[in-house]
């Protein structure tokens, strides 16, 4: 066993829930922990088997953390035709499900209006898989 050990302090803002709620949990023997003098530590193996999931650890040291940039773009694209529109759409999802290097998939979400014949493009993923993404849609587009 890991020498672990959360406060309830840590485990509620970990989980998104108020302190009070944490609390609870304990006392109400949903949630094992420890008491030490006042206070009451959850092990992190506890904190898992509560949430039926691994839990990650948490980053205190910035040197060890690794720097990382995502893009949220929303791109509106007018005058396009259904047919154009789904074109960039099967492109714009075949590019998304791969990946370079060991970045997170990009995601991606296309919207069409018939009426206006315009389409939106919603991404969301790194900096380089965004902008390679955009070069594909400009090509589709200026064809």
């Amino acid at each position: 066993m890991t020498d672990r050990l959360y406060s309830v302090e840590q485990v509620a803002e970990r989980l998104g829930l108020h302190v009070r709620t944490i609390r609870n949990y304990v006392r109400d023997g949903r949630l094992t922990a420890v008491r030490i003098g006042k206070q009451y530590r959850i092990a992190h193996e506890d904190l898992e088997a509560f949430t039926g999931r691994s839990v990650p650890e948490p980053v205190r040291d910035t040197a060890r953390r690794r720097r990382h940039a995502e893009v949220s773009s929303i791109v509106q694209v007018d005058a396009v035709s259904r047919e154009t529109a789904d074109r960039l759409t099967s492109l714009l999802m075949g590019a998304a499900n791969t990946r370079s290097g060991d970045a997170e998939p990009l995601r991606v979400e296309t919207v069409y209006d018939a009426d206006r014949a315009r389409m939106k493009v919603i991404v969301l993923g790194s900096l380089s898989d965004t902008a390679r993404l955009f070069d594909y849609m400009e090509g589709v587009l200026a064809s």
